[in-house]
C-alpha cells in the first residue's frame, strides 16, 4: 500500500452504532493467504537525498536515524534501498562512485556504505538494496548509454557489490536495473550470470525501476524470466512531503528516506522525515514516519497479506496480514483524493466519505478476542493532526467489530503488542545557514569523502591531500571527474557544487583556487545561484571564471553565455590564485589576489541564492580557504 494513499479509520468506541447502515467485511484465511509481503523500505539516493545528514552532530544525527529504522520507535523500515553513485546529478545533486575510472576502485566514498551500517547496527533484519541512477563515463565508452558493452557493466555493478562486502561486511540482497524508461534484456542475463559466476546466487535482480512492460519479455524469455527476481514498478505519489517508489505490489519503498538536502533544491522536504540543517541540529518528524509505522511496527518481512482484501464501500481500503502463527494486523485507510496526489502516472478520480463498517474475523482469526488499536488524524480542515495515537484496545464480539471511518485518517488493529511510538526531546530550534562561513578543508582523515555543507550538483568534489606540495594547501578540495557521466539527467557542461542560504543576496565570496589543466583549463565562484538538481543546466547568478589561458569572464548564468565582463587576468594552470566575488544590490565586482581586476558589474537578476564553486568543463581542479560573509 503506497504511503500517499494510506489513510484511516476513526473507531467509535463505547458509542452506538446502527449497524443497518454497515458494510460488512470478512477478514478470512479458509480459502487460502495471498502475496507474501517483503516488507517498508526508504530509498537514499536518486539525487544525493541524504546529503546533509552526516554533517549533522550527535545526538541529533543518531535520533534522525533510529526515527527511520530503530524497531518499534518510529517508522521502523525493513528495508533500505541506497544510490550505487555513479558521478552524476540524479534528481538533488551527484554521489560518487567507487569507480570514477576503469582503473580505480574506492569502497569508501559517500555516505551510503555508513548508512546501511548504521541501518543494520539498529535492525540487523533490514534489508539493502542497491541500484545505479548513473555510471560513470567510461562505462559506456564515449556515449550516454551503459548496455553497449554489457560484461563491463555487469562488472562494474558487482564489484559494488563485492566491496560492500569486503569492506563494509554489508550483504547486498537485491540490485535494481538503471533506466526506467527502457530495459536491457542482454545486459540483465549478463548480470545474472556474472553473480552467479561470483557465487552471488544469493543477490536478486529488481528489473527495471518502471512499469509492468518487462513482463511481457519475460514471458517470451525463459533466460529472461530466470535471471529477474523481482518486477519493479515505479508509482510517485505526494501529499507533501511524501514521494513514493513502490517495488511490486508486496512492499513499497518511499522515496526518499530523508529529506536531507537543501530545500530549494527540486522536490524539497519529500522525505519520510525533513534533516536539512546540519548546522543548527534542528529535524522534523514528519508525518510519513508514523504512517509507516501503521505498518513495520506490526508486520515483518515473510508475513503474508489474507486475500479478503479490498476497497471499502464509500472510498478508502483495508489490507490484513499474518505472520501464520495467529497474529493478526488490519491497516485501514480513507485517504481523499486531494490528499493523494500523484506526480506520475495521475490518479484517476475517485470518492471518499464518511462510512460504516463492519469487519468479521474468521477462519483461524475468529478466536481472536482483543486487538490493540492505533490511531492517526490529519484533521486537514482544523489542522490540528494527531498521528500514531494508541488506543485503549478493542474488544471483540464473536470475532466482529463495526467501526465508523471517517475521512484522511488511518487505523491499525492487531494482535501485536509490542508498538511504541518513539521520541526523543525537541531538536534545536530551526536556524538560517550561518552568515559567516569558513572551510581549509584541513583533515587528514575525513570520515567522508566529501566536505560539510557542500552539495555537489554535477561533478564530483572529494578532500584531496597533496603530497607533492609543501606549502600551505596540502589539503584541498578537488573535483575529480574528467568526463561526462552516463546519465538520464540533464547535466551541466560544467561542474558546480553549492552551498548556503538559497536566500542571500548581498554576499562576499573567496576562494582558493588552482587549475590543473593546461590552457584549456577554467575555474569559478558564484553567488546568487538560483537553480540546482535537475535544472541545474539553466542556473542563473553571479559566475567569476579565471581561465589557464590568462583570460577571465563573469557571466549571468551557468552556460556562460551572458557576459557581463571579460577582459585579461594572467590566471595560468599549477599555480594558486585568490578569487573573490562581492554582489550587493545591483553590482558585483571582484577580485584577484587581492587586487580589483573588475567592478560595477550590473546585476538584475537573480535576487538570492547560493554561493558555489565549479570548473569550465569535466576537469581536475582544486579549491581552498572557502570563505563566505553574507550581509
Amino acid at each position: 500500500m503506497a504511503r500517499g494513499a494510506w489513510a484511516a479509520v476513526f473507531l467509535l468506541l463505547g458509542s452506538v452504532v446502527d449497524p443497518c447502515s454497515s458494510q460488512t467485511y470478512a477478514l478470512n484465511d479458509k480459502a487460502g493467504l495471498g502475496r507474501v509481503f517483503d516488507g517498508i523500505g526508504g530509498l537514499s539516493g536518486g539525487g544525493a537525498t541524504s546529503r546533509l545528514l552526516v554533517n549533522y552532530a550527535e545526538p541529533y544525527r543518531s535520533q534522525i536515524l533510529d526515527y527511520l529504522f530503530k524497531p518499534n520507535f518510529g517508522a521502523s523500515l525493513h528495508i533500505l534501498k541506497v544510490e550505487i553513485g555513479g558521478d552524476s546529478q540524479t534528481t538533488d545533486g551527484t554521489e560518487p562512485s567507487h569507480m570514477h575510472y576503469e582503473s580505480d576502485e574506492n569502497y569508501f566514498r559517500g555516505y551510503e556504505w555508513w548508512l546501511m551500517k548504521e541501518a543494520k547496527r539498529r535492525n540487523p533484519n533490514v534489508t539493502l538494496i542497491g541500484l545505479p541512477w548513473a555510471f560513470p563515463g567510461w562505462v559506456g565508452h564515449g556515449k550516454n548509454w551503459p548496455y553497449d558493452f554489457p560484461d563491463i557493466t555487469a562488472a562494474y555493478v558487482v564489484n559494488w557489490i563485492l566491496g560492500a562486502k569486503q569492506y563494509h561486511d554489508l550483504d547486498i540482497q537485491y540490485v535494481g536495473i538503471w533506466n526506467e524508461r527502457n530495459f536491457d534484456s542482454k545486459y540483465i542475463k549478463v548480470l545474472r550470470n556474472t553473480l552467479d559466476k561470483l557465487g552471488l546466487t544469493g543477490v536478486g535482480i529488481i528489473a527495471a525501476d518502471g512499469d509492468w512492460s518487462i513482463a511481457n519479455s519475460m514471458i517470451a524469455d525463459p533466460h529472461l524470466n530466470d535471471s529477474v527476481e523481482v518486477i519493479g514498478l515505479k508509482l510517485v505519489k505526494t501529499t507533501k512531503p511524501s514521494v513514493v517508489d513502490c517495488y511490486s505490489s508486496s512492499s513499497t519503498i518511499s522515496w526518499n528516506l530523508v529529506a536531507s538536502y537543501y530545500e530549494d533544491l527540486p522536490f524539497g522536504r519529500d522525505g519520510l522525515m525533513t534533516a536539512e540543517e546540519p548546522w543548527s541540529g534542528n529535524y522534523v518528524v514528519e508525518s510519513p514516519i508514523w504512517i509507516t509505522a501503521h505498518t513495520t511496527q506490526f508486520t515483518q518481512p515473510g508475513w503474508t497479506y489474507l486475500q479478503t482484501v479490498g476497497h471499502l464501500a464509500q472510498g478508502g481500503s483495508y489490507v490484513a496480514l499474518t505472520d501464520g502463527t495467529g497474529n493478526l494486523t488490519v491497516v485501514i485507510e480513507t485517504m481523499t483524493h486531494d490528499h493523494s496526489v500523484c506526480i506520475r502516472p495521475p490518479l484517476p478520480p475517485f470518492n471518499v466519505t464518511s462510512q460504516n463498517a463492519t469487519f468479521q474475523l474468521q477462519g483461524s482469526f475468529a478466536s481472536i478476542k482483543e486487538l490493540q488499536v492505533w490511531r492517526s488524524q490529519f484533521n486537514f480542515k482544523t489542522k490540528k493532526p494527531s498521528f500514531f495515537e494508541k488506543l485503549t484496545p478493542l474488544k471483540l464480539v464473536d470475532g466482529s467489530f463495526t467501526l465508523n471511518l471517517a475521512e484522511d485518517e488511518v487505523y491499525t488493529l492487531t494482535t501485536i503488542t509490542t508498538g511504541q511510538k518513539g521520541s526523543y526531546p525537541d531538536p534545536p530550534p530551526s536556524a538560517r545557514f550561518p552568515k559567516v562561513y569558513k572551510d581549509n578543508f584541513d583533515i587528514r582523515n575525513p570520515p567522508f569523502s566529501e566536505a560539510p555543507d557542500f552539495a555537489d550538483q554535477t561533478g564530483v568534489f572529494e578532500y584531496y591531500i597533496n603530497l607533492t606540495d609543501p606549502g600551505p594547501h596540502v589539503f584541498t578540495l578537488r573535483q575529480v571527474l574528467t568526463e561526462r557521466p552516463v546519465t538520464w539527467a540533464a547535466d551541466a557542461d560544467q561542474t558546480i557544487s553549492v552551498i548556503g542560504d538559497y536566500q542571500w543576496h548581498d554576499l562576499t565570496v573567496t576562494c582558493d583556487v588552482f587549475m590543473e589543466s593546461v590552457k584549456t583549463g577554467g575555474v569559478f565562484i558564484a553567488a546568487r545561484v538560483d537553480k540546482g538538481g535537475q535544472s541545474i543546466r539553466s542556473a542563473n547568478g553571479v559566475f567569476f571564471w579565471v581561465f589557464a589561458d590568462g583570460t577571465y569572464k563573469v557571466t549571468n548564468d551557468l552556460a556562460g553565455q551572458t557576459v557581463l565582463a571579460e577582459g585579461q587576468s594572467g590566471t595560468r594552470a599549477y599555480g594558486w590564485h585568490t578569487l573573490s566575488l562581492t554582489v550587493k544590490g545591483q553590482y558585483a565586482l571582484g577580485q584577484l589576489n587581492g587586487y580589483p581586476l573588475w567592478k560595477n558589474a550590473v546585476v538584475l537578476t537573480p535576487k538570492n541564492g547560493w554561493a558555489a564553486i565549479g570548473t569550465r568543463s569535466f576537469e581536475l581542479a582544486q579549491f581552498d580557504n572557502f570563505a563566505v560573509v553574507a550581509g
